[in-house]
């Protein structure tokens, strides 16, 4: 048995041919063990080991369902006729095993697990030494290169998923490149589509909440319909300020500054101002930026307050980790 196994070894890494040999080795360990375990001594032990053996339904799956097709394009019908055959006897033995299993009824156990234990090492050894090598020989690189996905859908022996093959070479690609759509692998519901990405109202929330930044949103009419909640916020802010006109939101002393960014915003003259102040023994950058629609029309202006006096410390570069031990 597994006199092919110096040419499985020369395929390409998760080659379909490669993992039914994976499978084969896992069968024969299990056969190994069935054929010294006693059912009466010790049930429990045979009765998992025959379960594990019945996953073989997985193989025989695979092999009808993707396998013989492709050799049946090439020609050879063999498989599907005669193999196949083999196979429904090896599901009948396992049937008639599981009657007994489920009686206990150790003596007949042990008078007919012998045919299934022979008859699936007869059809390893013909796998072996015709169908693999011939099914090698008949199909082309693009033929094996369809198995995965179809094998996927009907599962292996093995207790861990083989890598897809052809095998999948993940290189970095910067996000900027990255032009990729794939399937989404969460539910959209109760999501909002922005820019780019989904986002239930939730997360948008705790996004603005979690932000180290304080930001507050005025609209075209000059009336603040939002501030973010952060647990440091550098400028206060409480519910009142929601509906309220932007120049009743500045001291006296500031506020000319702020109605000058608004109208140079509305007429299209600028788009960003920014200051830095020291407020309270702390270096405050403040920005504000104008927002426009895709059509360019003002929509209002958003306020960034920003406390960068750790940032301006930072000197050199730090790439690791150094402080989480």
């Amino acid at each position: 048995m597994n006199s092919f196994l110096p040419e499985v070894e020369k395929l390409p890494k998760g080659h379909p041919i490669k993992i039914y040999y994976e499978e084969s080795a896992l069968i024969q360990d299990i056969l190994l063990e069935l054929d010294g375990v006693n059912p009466k001594e010790d049930f429990q032990k045979y009765f998992n080991l025959f379960n594990e053996l019945t996953t073989i339904e997985k193989r025989f799956a695979r092999k009808e369902n993707q396998l013989f097709p492709y050799l049946e394009k090439h020609g050879w019908e063999g498989p599907s006729q005669g193999m196949w055959s083999f196979h429904d006897n090896l599901r009948d033995q396992i049937r008639f095993l599981n009657t007994y299993n489920e009686e206990k009824e150790t003596e007949k156990i042990i008078k007919n697990l012998p045919y299934l234990i022979n008859g699936i090492r007869r059809l390893l050894s013909i796998e072996d030494s015709k169908l693999f090598p011939n099914s090698i020989d008949l199909l082309t690189k693009e033929d094996w290169k369809e198995f995965y996905i179809g094998d996927e859908e009907i599962g292996w022996m093995l207790l861990n998923k083989p890598a897809p093959y052809p095998e999948i070479k993940e290189e970095y690609i910067h996000p900027s490149q990255d032009t990729t759509k794939r399937k989404l692998t969460f539910s959209t519901e109760n999501t909002f589509h922005y820019d780019e990405g989904y986002m239930t109202p939730e997360q948008v929330n705790m996004l603005l909440q979690f932000l180290p930044v304080d930001l507050t949103y005025v609209d075209e009419n000059d009336k603040v319909i939002f501030y973010n909640r952060g647990e440091d916020r550098v400028f206060p802010r409480s519910k009142g300020i929601i509906g309220r006109e932007v120049k009743f939101c500045h001291p006296p002393k500031s506020v000319h500054l702020v109605l000058r960014i608004v109208e140079e915003f509305k007429a299209g003259t600028k788009d960003v101002a920014e200051f830095w102040i020291n407020f309270k023994g702390r270096m405050i950058h403040i920005r504000y930026f104008a927002i426009r629609d895709k059509q360019g029309k003002y929509r209002g202006v958003i306020e960034m307050s920003q406390d960068v006096t750790d940032i301006q410390k930072l000197e050199g570069q730090k790439r690791l980790l150094d402080d989480w031990d």
